[in-house]
């Protein structure tokens, strides 16, 4: 048998937050996040924070941005969450400051270890560095970290941890370049 989901069980605060407390993040989000207006940053902010995330001041975080569990999220100072961006956050997701998520990405902070017939859950942190651009459409895969001031380029599938001030792209992401050219010294 590869997998009997009849075995499966939450780990024990695997949520970390009653089922109560998800349940009402999650209609407080449908109700008053989604439907906030364009420009009620700070409302957005305050309201992630009311649920315990750690949001940084002037962050942008659009309207149509889903968030799972906020108490497991941290976004920097100055970085914006573009529209339609998943935070998958079944684990961490640290958002550096002055970094980019940029529209209909999705950060997924979990996954199943498929070798096991139980099937069980495991959360694993996403680290997007400082200063860094996932741009549009890109997958983050559980585990892994973006280097400071690296950029992913648009609909790339990130598997494994990029390095710092790279530009990376494709499917698996791979750095190409470095994000700025060194000046020659003369």
């Amino acid at each position: 048998m590869m997998q009997d989901l009849s075995r499966f069980k939450l780990p024990p605060n695997f949520r970390g937050r009653s089922a109560f407390a998800v349940q009402l993040w999650w209609f407080v989000q449908a109700i008053f996040f989604h439907t906030s207006p364009q420009f009620a940053y700070g409302f957005r902010r305050w309201l992630l924070r009311c649920f315990g995330a750690q949001v940084g001041k002037h962050t942008v975080i659009r309207p149509s941005v889903t968030v799972t569990y906020p108490w497991k999220v941290k976004i920097g100072d100055h970085a914006w969450i573009g529209d339609n961006v998943v935070l998958y956050s079944l684990g961490e997701i640290d958002i550096g400051p002055h970094a980019v998520v940029s529209q209909s990405s999705y950060l997924c902070a979990a996954d199943h270890d498929y070798a096991q017939v139980d099937f069980p859950i495991r959360a694993r942190k996403i680290t997007i560095g400082e200063q860094a651009w996932v741009a549009a459409d890109v997958f983050i895969a559980p585990g892994v970290t973006i280097g400071a001031g690296a950029v992913i380029g648009a609909r790339s599938s990130v598997f494994r941890d990029m390095p710092a001030g790279m530009v990376c792209l494709g499917y698996p992401a791979k750095p190409v370049k470095p994000r700025v050219k060194e000046k020659a010294i003369s």
